[in-house]
């Protein structure tokens, strides 16, 4: 474990800062200020937007949301996952679905990164199957490269980067930095 702690202070000391956390302060009140622009009506069908946070990337900004979102909302999670800590994703692993009956419910789907998409697109289609009736996502980061999986995208997206590495508000590097208030790219000598 202190090889890992090691090299994971190695990797901040040498990263490129892409976002500052008051580049990423307006990039959420532009992102909560679309979503609100949206979703607003659909609580008017007297049931409250469930917000559900793909864990754990998108704990950070889906705290980071919920007080800028104007309309009633329930708060769940589900946790799947292609990374467990590392560099490369794999096949998806499901540990926890939400707790609320998604049937019939509109639904916010947030999460740290848009990469190549399986893990949004795995979780989106099973709210689907569950019965929702409108799933909308949000991602703080879009990576821009060609390997999305066709006919991924994203409703709300807070900022763009290019097709590096990427840690800190909520996204880790080997299990470390998601608590970080900015957003590093792994340095090219990594």
């Amino acid at each position: 474990m202190t090889d890992l702690f090691d090299e994971a202070a190695s990797v901040l000391k040498n990263a490129e800062l892409i976002y500052s956390h008051s580049h990423i302060t307006m990039a959420l009140d532009k992102l909560a200020q679309d979503i609100n622009s949206v979703i607003e009506d659909c609580s008017l069908n007297k049931h409250p937007v469930i917000v559900i946070s793909v864990m754990n990337g998108g704990m950070v900004l889906t705290g980071h949301l919920l007080t800028r979102l104007l309309f009633p909302i329930h708060v769940d999670f589900i946790h799947a996952t292609r990374y467990r800590n590392n560099t490369r994703g794999g096949d998806l692993q499901w540990k926890t679905k939400p707790h609320n009956s998604l049937k019939g419910r509109t639904l916010l789907v947030v999460d740290d990164i848009l990469d190549e998409g399986y893990t949004l697109d795995a979780v989106v289609k099973y709210c689907e199957d569950e019965g929702a009736e409108k799933v909308y996502s949000a991602v703080l980061v879009d990576k821009k490269h060609n390997r999305r999986k066709p006919g991924v995208s994203c409703d709300f997206i807070g900022l763009e980067v290019d097709d590096k590495y990427v840690f800190g508000f909520g996204m880790d590097y080997k299990g470390y930095h998601r608590n970080l208030d900015a957003i590093y790219a792994l340095s090219s000598n990594e």
